[in-house]
């Protein structure tokens, strides 16, 4: 599939539900992937597994996430049986940053430009080999950064004049809840963090465990405003 009418098709799957969304997306590209890292992913595999047993899954590997997580990844390669590709910074830039900034700059200077080397750069050489990817975004994960996200829509992020990107969002407008009822009913996988009151996880120095009431992206880059909050991945949901 090289070319598709994202008016038409947005139409089409506007407040679907997220296996309608999946089996569209299967059916309209060959070379297409699902980003992996929370529990909202794991259901979306699961999902997508009993659609197309062969469906690429990749992960960004940052350095440094907690020891949970990379317990967690290896939990769900196990369970479903699958490859999961793990994507990692370049390590000539990153020794470079790590040098001459040092391993928490981000507490001073913001978390962009760490972001941008372990998580952008290595997802923006993935996302060139694809026509379309997979995600677990979901509306209430912002109320800043995500009100506005659609089901389908071209990645203006990751997109170039020579290759349009393609991104679903099946979860768009589930809720937290609804995620945890199929997590328990279908005895998926998730990450042992969200037993000690952690939500949203991302790399360790930049993610806490989040009180009673709080939402789910408090415990992310808690030192910024919550309109920062997106680490460059779904930098289009910022509001210019």
């Amino acid at each position: 599939m090289t070319s598709v009418n994202i008016e038409q098709l947005q139409a089409e799957l506007d407040h679907k539900n997220p296996r309608v969304i999946l089996k569209k997306a299967l059916e309209l590209f060959d070379n297409i992937a699902i980003s992996f890292s929370g529990a909202e992913d794991v259901v979306l595999i699961d999902m997508a597994l009993a659609i197309r047993k062969d469906i690429p899954i990749f992960s960004l590997d940052t350095g440094r996430l907690h020891p949970e997580t990379y317990r967690f990844i290896e939990k769900v390669r196990k369970h479903y049986h699958i490859d999961i590709e793990l994507l990692t910074p370049d390590r000539d830039v990153l020794d470079s940053f790590v040098k001459n900034k040092g391993l928490f700059s981000f507490y001073e200077d913001g978390h962009q430009e760490c972001c941008g080397i372990r998580k952008v750069e290595p997802l923006k050489r993935k996302l060139a080999q694809v026509d379309a990817w997979i995600t677990g975004q979901r509306k209430d994960q912002s109320l800043d950064t995500r009100q506005a996200v659609p089901e389908v829509q071209i990645d203006t992020a990751f997109s170039t004049a020579e290759h349009q990107l393609i991104k679903f969002n099946p979860l768009l407008n589930w809720s937290s809840a609804q995620v945890w009822d199929y997590i328990e009913a279908y005895q998926v996988p998730y990450n042992e963090l969200h037993q000690k009151g952690y939500i949203s996880i991302g790399c360790e120095p930049c993610t806490r465990a989040v009180l009673p009431n709080q939402h789910e992206r408090a415990g992310r880059w808690w030192w910024e405003e919550g309109t920062k909050k997106e680490c460059g991945l779904h930098a289009g949901n910022l509001k210019k």
